[in-house]
């Protein structure tokens, strides 16, 4: 794992608030994510976590604040081929009748010249396809896959502009075992090769091994930032933790509303 202090910010966001219609939902949060780091986005239902991902990449404006991407202002960035998005799980191919092959190519059109694949292209799509275990559905419609397979091949088409940051919003929801165990070993192997990975997640699950740091919010704000809660046995489920906004394992900061003079202990947290 990397050494967070010493890497450059892939993704940067200072002071930053955002609405929904007239609700705040985002309410100045502060949140850095350096190169090679897999940081998890956990809080209970409605605490922000996928609106914070996605004001990330600009499907949610944002009222306040700034957010960079590798070094650079979103509003001027353009190298979007960089990132590969995964959103919360939906029909695959939008309900337009589409092969698995097709909506995973559609994720490569970011690296094409004017749309035109080439050999390299279709390798990529193709490697994809092998990542996540779909190579050998790869000419089915995607209206004849599970859940768990429509989840996959999103996470494929995401794959397939083979980015340096990768940004999952609930991608084990809804998902069955056995896609799960082979979406962490995906996941594991884009760590392995240095993606620089931010998922928002309502379970640490299977992919807790591979979590560098844990932003837990609540209220649109930043509850915890340092290393994963970890949950003893004994302790409730970390999802119903949440919901009552108990305290982390390892929740050491200083809360706004603490007395006047209280010491923070050391989180990790990054400036």
């Amino acid at each position: 794992m990397t050494a967070s202090g010493t890497t450059e910010p892939v993704i940067s966001l200072r002071g930053v608030r955002a609405d929904l219609g007239a609700r705040p939902v985002l309410r100045g949060i502060d949140l850095t994510v350096h190169r090679g780091e897999v940081v998890a986005l956990l809080g209970a239902n409605g605490s922000g976590k996928s609106t914070a991902v996605r004001t990330v990449i600009g499907q949610v404006p944002i009222g306040s604040g700034e957010i960079e991407l590798f070094g650079t202002p979103r509003r001027r960035f353009r190298d979007w081929a960089r990132i590969g998005y995964v959103p919360q799980r939906t029909t695959a191919a939008g309900g337009v009748p589409a092969t698995v092959t097709e909506v995973v190519s559609s994720g490569r059109l970011s690296r094409t010249r004017f749309g035109v694949f080439r050999k390299g292209d279709r390798e990529a799509v193709r490697h994809a396809l092998d990542l996540v275990g779909m190579a050998d559905r790869a000419r089915d419609n995607v209206d004849a896959l599970s859940g768990g397979q429509h989840q996959r091949v999103l996470i494929a088409r995401a794959l397939a502009s083979e980015p340096e940051l990768l940004i999952m919003d609930e991608p084990m929801a809804g998902v069955d075992l056995a896609s799960q165990e082979v979406l962490a070993q995906t996941l594991k192997n884009q760590v392995a090769a240095g993606t620089t990975v931010l998922l928002v997640l309502h379970e640490l699950g299977p992919l807790e091994p591979l979590i560098d740091r844990a932003v837990v919010l609540r209220d649109g704000c930043v509850q915890h930032d340092g290393p994963p809660p970890k949950a003893a046995a004994s302790t409730p489920p970390l999802s119903a933790s949440l919901e009552r906004g108990d305290p982390q394992p390892g929740h050491d900061h200083v809360h706004p509303h603490a007395p006047a003079g209280a010491e923070p202990m050391r989180t990790g947290l990054l400036s």
